[in-house]
């Protein structure tokens, strides 16, 4: 009888708390979200199930938990707490990423830039909420939509904040298709919308090989920051254009990526435990999350327009939502949402260039908040 009841006291029936009930209720919508709806599933059915995994009732008091020294889960956080997971993310989305349209327009590379607005925009209001320095920093990077790049700078700057920054980050990656288009459509008119851009000039295979090498250099001299982020991004680009290395490029954008994220989005989700999560300060980080997103895709498409005023090559002011990081989501949406209007209108490999731009201007932009609150 005595081992009886030792048994039922160790069960999660009688440790659970509300705060468990939300989080695996949380967690369970995340995973609805990437199967019914679509949603990025292949980073909220990870992130959603290691939700309920890690608020399970006694999973810590048993020593399993994230944050116990030697559980096989704090052994797999390593790669998010080191910044290991984002890096190797990183290569591979390099090994699947063309820059045929970024080398072939590189003005396009404003509109990565411009939409970039919204990292800084963020450090700006979380400085405002209360957020000391660090915690601004690693906050703001959410503005660019990047899930790797916020865990890697936050692991750095605010790892007490790296659950609720990278669940805000994947969450809001999630969110494009429904977040962007409603702003895409209040700042553009519809005669905008159907303007169609120049089709691209041929790159060459000379210049896809070259590009990889001076982009690094060059971003790196920028923000040596971000000189490990940047240089696996290349790294992996480099594999795939130099076409003698296939194979590497073939497993770095496949298996290596897949294995990646299903180990990042299982710890991050189970380090939202409820006692962690369910805070003021990450409401507040929801919020500016949301907030940075919109400013990020507003800005831009105003750049955009703005470029129009001083080019007698027409930009298609959507294309100016891709510039935030989420490859290829936003890119997907420029076209889903510029077909609306015209069927005829082919916007995708066109958005792709300031999408692959804000996938470095994220990076560049952490390197730089790294250099200066890192030391």
């Amino acid at each position: 009888m005595q081992e009886l009841m030792q048994f039922i006291q160790t069960t999660g029936f009688l440790n659970v708390a509300w705060g468990n009930l939300a989080m695996m209720l949380a967690g369970a919508f995340f995973v609805y979200l990437g199967i019914s709806k679509g949603f990025e599933p292949l980073l909220l059915v990870p992130i959603g199930f290691g939700m309920i995994v890690g608020n399970i009732p006694g999973v810590a008091a048993q020593g399993l938990g994230v944050a116990t020294e030697g559980s096989v889960l704090n052994y797999l956080y390593f790669g998010v707490s080191k910044g290991v997971y984002p890096s190797l993310i990183f290569l591979g989305v390099g090994a699947m990423t063309d820059f045929s349209t970024l080398i072939a327009n590189p003005r396009l590379i404003l509109l990565g830039a411009a939409a970039q607005f919204g990292i800084f925009a963020t450090f700006m209001g979380s400085l405002l909420l209360g957020f000391n320095i660090l915690e601004a920093a690693s906050i703001g990077i959410i503005g660019g939509a990047d899930g790797p790049t916020s865990i890697f700078l936050a692991s750095k700057l605010a790892p007490h904040l790296l659950g609720s920054i990278a669940l805000a980050a994947y969450s809001y990656m999630a969110l494009v298709p429904v977040i962007q288009p409603p702003i895409m459509r209040m700042l553009t008119t519809k005669k905008e919308r159907v303007i169609k851009m120049k089709p691209l000039r041929v790159v060459s295979q000379k210049e896809k090989i070259v590009f990889p090498i001076v982009a690094f250099i060059v971003t790196s001299f920028i923000a040596p920051g971000s000189a490990i982020l940047l240089a696996m991004l290349f790294l992996g680009n480099l594999l795939k254009e130099s076409g003698v290395t296939e194979r590497l490029a073939g497993t770095a954008r496949t298996a290596l990526i897949d294995i990646v994220t299903v180990l990042i989005g299982l710890t991050v989700g189970a380090k939202t435990t409820a006692d962690v999560f369910l805070t003021p300060s990450t409401i507040k980080i929801f919020i500016l999350g949301a907030a940075s997103f919109c400013v990020a895709t507003a800005t831009g498409v105003l750049f955009a327009k703005l470029m129009n005023l001083f080019s007698k090559n027409k930009i298609n002011p959507l294309i100016g939502a891709a510039g935030v990081s989420a490859v290829p989501a936003a890119a997907r949406v420029v076209q889903v949402v510029g077909q609306q209007y015209d069927k005829s209108n082919y916007l995708l490999m066109h958005a792709m260039g300031p999408n692959v731009a804000g996938v470095v201007g994220s990076a560049v932009a952490a390197g730089v908040l790294l250099g200066i609150f890192g030391s």
